[in-house]
């Protein structure tokens, strides 16, 4: 953490920013941008926007601003979250609705991985960035179920490989809208939605885009199994549980895959569900992972409880 250092730029036409980067290496520009942001640079005793031009000659007042070595998730253990499974190597979480699974800036305290890091320290270093702390990958906030968390550098690369070789399988359970009478698989090439602000994906071959959109675009394949395994009624509308195996990993991959076949799942309005009065999230579980142990090698499967959406 650098604090209470004082410099002056002496060339003018410099964005803050910048000069503080150039000032500073072992800081990074998000952190440099949050440290405006917060109040902890001054410019000649004010505070000023990250983008401000400096004229030259000014005093710059750096009351805090973190390095590198500094942005790391923050360990809470006053959260309570369902362990599934613990060794030297692996754990496993059931990471409820509504929980993010890392923070999104190093001030957030919130989510499973401020958790799992309060329990195990030696999780804060892994990982391929500084804020996922050995996460092997990530479900939506309003998505509940299994998340698996590397404790050693050995696992975590072990593990990652097996996601980048598509030989994990994930298992999860939706509650979708309407009757589903026979399983099936979806095959798509998903996109993100440009004309959005915030996440959305579509398929990339078939949409109202125009070409010049299209060409932009970076598809990911994605291939989704689905099967029925239960059925209610709510009201006078029917609902289907289905039981879904997916290897890839695209961002909304189940959502925005059965959204696109018309089962949208219950409470998923972003993708064209009916909303839902008190749900939070949405009708979507993380239900188990089959894959290699990192350590042994040997094939193992971890599983979660069925939510109470789910028991019908």
């Amino acid at each position: 953490m650098i604090s209470g250092v004082d410099i002056t730029v002496k060339e003018g036409g410099v964005r803050l920013d910048a000069a503080l980067l150039a000032a500073f290496p072992t800081t990074a520009r998000s952190l440099v941008r949050e440290g405006i942001s917060a109040g902890d640079v001054l410019v000649d005793g004010h505070c000023a926007a990250k983008g401000m031009k400096l004229h030259g000659g000014e005093r710059i007042s750096v009351l805090r601003l973190a390095e590198t070595k500094d942005n790391t998730v923050a360990p809470n253990p006053a959260i309570a979250v369902k362990e599934m499974y613990a060794d030297d190597s692996l754990l496993a979480f059931d990471k409820p609705c509504g929980m993010a699974v890392h923070p999104i800036s190093r001030g957030e305290t919130g989510t499973l991985m401020n958790a799992v890091v309060a329990r195990y320290p030696e999780c804060i270093p892994l990982g391929d960035h500084p804020l996922m702390a050995g996460a092997l990958h990530r479900i939506d906030s309003g998505t509940s179920g299994l998340v698996l968390v590397a404790r050693t550098a050995e696992s975590f690369a072990a593990l990652r490989a097996q996601f980048a070789a598509q030989t994990v399988r994930k298992t999860y359970l939706a509650l979708v809208e309407g009757e589903v009478a026979v399983g099936g698989t979806l095959e798509n090439d998903l996109a993100h939605d440009p004309t959005l602000p915030y996440c959305r994906m579509i398929d990339a071959r078939r949409n109202r885009l125009t070409m010049a959109m299209r060409e932009k675009l970076r598809p990911m394949r994605a291939v989704t199994k689905f099967t029925p395994v239960g059925r209610t009624t709510v009201g006078n509308e029917t609902r289907t549980l289905l039981e879904v195996t997916i290897f890839t990993g695209v961002t909304h991959q189940i959502r925005a895959q059965l959204a696109m076949a018309r089962m949208h799942i219950v409470g998923d309005t972003l993708y064209g569900a009916f909303p839902e009065d008190g749900m939070e999230g949405h009708c979507l579980h993380a239900l188990a992972a089959a894959f290699s142990h990192p350590s042994t090698g040997q094939a193992m499967e971890i599983r979660t409880e069925y939510p109470q959406w789910a028991k019908i």
